[in-house]
């Protein structure tokens, strides 16, 4: 039977109300999960059914058959009759789904104040040479400052009256940035102090780098299966590349690169910092390992370090609403 349905609450509920005509039926294959399939996977999780994460279907078959909605709901219920389909979807309903909304919005602030501060140097350096005098050798700190609290004209007519103007708005617009992106570091500081204590005490780990971990492993925690399963998720499950008597590992490419950089910047500090790490460095160095391999061995083991720490801080939170 194939039914289109609207995307929209009663179109779940619909969806619910057909599958249910079906008895035997206890697992449901859908695409999209954390983002257009999130309020469908709702739905059938709170229903009891058993939610399969589906991928796209391959795209030899897609060349073959062309791509409908009707294939693509095909493919989805052959890759979870096969078993080939076994990826349990993100839950988005605790810490990391907090942590996740929060996170995204200061990485954009965060990314348009960089972009503002570029836009105020580059416009600085073709200003008139009057106007760029007067702001040079400032630190961003003053020069922002500086030219937040300027009284141009109300209504310029030349081009160094219109700079002005300009400048003015954008050193305001990048402290307004600013002011965003620092209440969104304590929202998130708060927020893994009070449900991710041990974490926050792991050393060379900030607020930043846990929170990109945890949103990485997802707020339901039977999706990892062990330390290995995080480690291939992180990207840090080192792949054999040995060829004679050559023995070697290479960088896994796959995983969340943004889990594999918020790892990365943990052994930084460590091994700037941590004399532990520091002994561990210098010995496999004379053993004759590269910089590089020695970080891959470090993100490794970080790891594995993490991973029942992570574990822990999964789990389901309230709101004081809900108390």
């Amino acid at each position: 039977e194939d039914v289109e349905l609207p995307a929209t609450l009663d179109g779940y509920r619909q969806a619910l109300d057909t599958v249910a005509r079906y008895p035997l039926v206890d697992k449901v294959g859908i695409e999209c999960t954390g983002s257009y399939g999130a309020g469908i996977t709702r739905e059938f999780t709170a229903a009891g059914y058993s939610v399969v994460e589906v991928n796209r279907p391959n795209r030899f078959d897609r060349r073959r058959q062309g791509k409908t909605d009707q294939f693509d709901a095909y493919a989805a219920a052959e890759a979870v009759l096969s078993g080939r389909a076994k990826a349990i979807p993100k839950s988005n309903d605790g810490l990391v789904q907090s942590l996740r909304v929060l996170r995204t919005t200061r990485s954009s602030a965060v990314r348009d104040r960089t972009a503002t501060i570029n836009q105020i140097k580059a416009m600085l350096v073709a200003s008139p040479d009057s106007l760029r005098e007067k702001y040079r050798g400032l630190t961003t700190a003053k020069l922002i400052n500086a030219l937040a609290a300027t009284r141009p004209p109300a209504e310029p007519v030349t081009a160094a009256e219109s700079t002005v103007v300009s400048l003015r708005l954008l050193a305001r617009r990048y402290k307004f940035l600013g002011e965003q992106a620092n209440d969104l570091t304590r929202q998130i500081t708060r927020l893994l102090k009070e449900h991710a204590p041990a974490l926050m005490d792991v050393y060379g780990a900030g607020p930043d780098s846990i929170a990109q971990l945890l949103i990485t492993a997802g707020d339901n925690a039977e999706r990892l299966h062990s330390e290995r399963h995080f480690a291939a998720l992180a990207g840090t499950s080192p792949i054999p590349a040995s060829s004679g008597k050559t023995h070697r590992h290479r960088l896994n490419r796959g995983g969340d690169r943004q889990a594999n950089s918020a790892l990365h910047r943990i052994i930084l500090v460590r091994m700037h910092y941590d004399q532990r790490t520091r002994d561990y460095v210098e010995r496999r160095i004379a053993e004759g390992k590269t910089k590089r391999e020695i970080m891959r061995c470090l993100k490794r083991y970080l790891a594995r370090e993490l991973f029942p720490l992570i574990l822990s801080a999964l789990k389901p939170i309230q709101s004081p609403s809900s108390t």
